[in-house]
């Protein structure tokens, strides 16, 4: 097999010889072109603060240490705004030595402002899983701007496994480029492609969203039922900026549209720090096929996920703030986003998470 990003194909093919499980059994429709997605378990612990398990430590033996009360998640039960909690998934790994695993929360999750993190026994980083992990896995889950009910088998995150290093360099990504377009204008390369924020006016002036602050609780169970109103606040053109408030949640979108080609995957990446006061991203994992004209796209905006840190910040149409980094995949995979698979985000421009209604 050759170094790169395992396709849907190669991940079946490892949980067929035991090296995914799960209880209950994975289903077909958790298999992505390139990731694979992880259900929540049946017990939530309601935890004093964040923690990594830390090395030749399980995150069982630190839940001791760190549990206030345990929530059975069977009937549906609230995970409140501001609280840390920990869920067991479903699935657990017994890696190969030649293969390694990172995990991001999905656009979805990322679009509520719903910080989700993956944690392992031993683990002294975030989403970072090393080789031939074998053990359970658990989502670290911090509601940022909104309240919202789960039920065990909810899919907040998802996996992405890989061997080797198979990173795309400056000039290769140039030189793709120029082959195959993977942004719809110039290319800003270095260290990966940039891309800017949109924050030029649409139908009605509409540039983005702010989330309100003392919104309502949200069924993650339930797609298109909410009325965006509820939650969010419109955003209007005004000259070309945006002023960030410290504290705020914004849904925004770039200028660019991305493509990713059948053979490649990308992770959104954060900008440097010293650009701004602000994060730009929760939901980082570009599929194979997202953006590809073949698999039901013409290039697709990617959505930008951006909280503002200490100060007002100054965001002007056209700044980069965060870049696209590329990698091969082993081969490419047997199904592509958008093409016969529910694919919620193909095609896309401004867009809340699926549990609200469009317009």
């Amino acid at each position: 097999m050759s170094e790169g990003v395992l396709p849907s194909q190669r991940i079946r093919a490892l949980a067929a010889r035991g090296a995914i499980a799960a209880e209950p059994a994975i289903l077909a429709d958790q298999v992505q072109p390139a990731s694979l997605d992880l259900r929540l378990g049946a017990t939530a612990y309601r935890v004093r603060a964040s923690f990594l398990a830390g090395a030749g430590r399980s995150v069982r033996e630190r839940l001791s240490e760190f549990e206030m009360h345990r929530i059975d998640l069977s009937g549906g039960a609230v995970l409140e705004k501001g609280a840390v909690y920990v869920v067991e998934l479903m699935e657990r790994l017994a890696l190969p030595p030649d293969i390694a695993a990172v995990a991001n929360a999905k656009s979805s999750t990322g679009r509520l402002d719903l910080l989700t993190r993956t944690i392992t026994d031993g683990g002294t980083e975030f989403d970072r899983i090393a080789p031939g992990y074998a053990g359970p896995l658990h989502a670290e889950i911090c509601p940022r701007s909104f309240s919202v009910l789960v039920r065990p088998g909810m899919r907040l995150n998802q996996i992405r496994f890989r061997r080797g290093q198979s990173l795309l360099g400056d000039d290769e990504l140039g030189a793709r480029h120029a082959r195959e377009p993977l942004v719809d204008g110039p290319a800003h390369i270095d260290q990966g492609l940039g891309f800017s924020v949109d924050l030029s006016p649409r139908a009605g002036g509409l540039i983005g969203y702010r989330a309100k602050p003392h919104a309502g609780v949200i069924d993650l169970g339930r797609i298109g039922h909410y009325t965006p109103r509820d939650f969010w606040e419109p955003l209007r053109a005004e000259e070309g900026r945006l002023i960030l408030d410290p504290g705020a949640f914004y849904i925004l979108v770039s200028r660019e549209a991305v493509h990713i080609p059948p053979d490649l995957a990308a992770e959104m990446a954060p900008y440097l720090a010293m650009v701004g006061e602000f994060r730009v991203h929760y939901a980082g994992f570009f599929d194979p096929g997202f953006g590809h004209a073949p698999a039901g796209g013409e290039g697709a905006r990617g959505v930008l996920e951006v909280r503002c840190h200490e100060a007002p910040f100054v965001l002007e149409h056209g700044q980069i703030v965060g870049r696209l980094v590329y990698e091969r995949m082993s081969e490419v995979p047997d199904q592509l986003y958008g093409a016969g698979i529910a694919s919620n985000y193909q095609g896309q421009g401004l867009k809340l998470s699926k549990h609200f209604r469009d317009g």
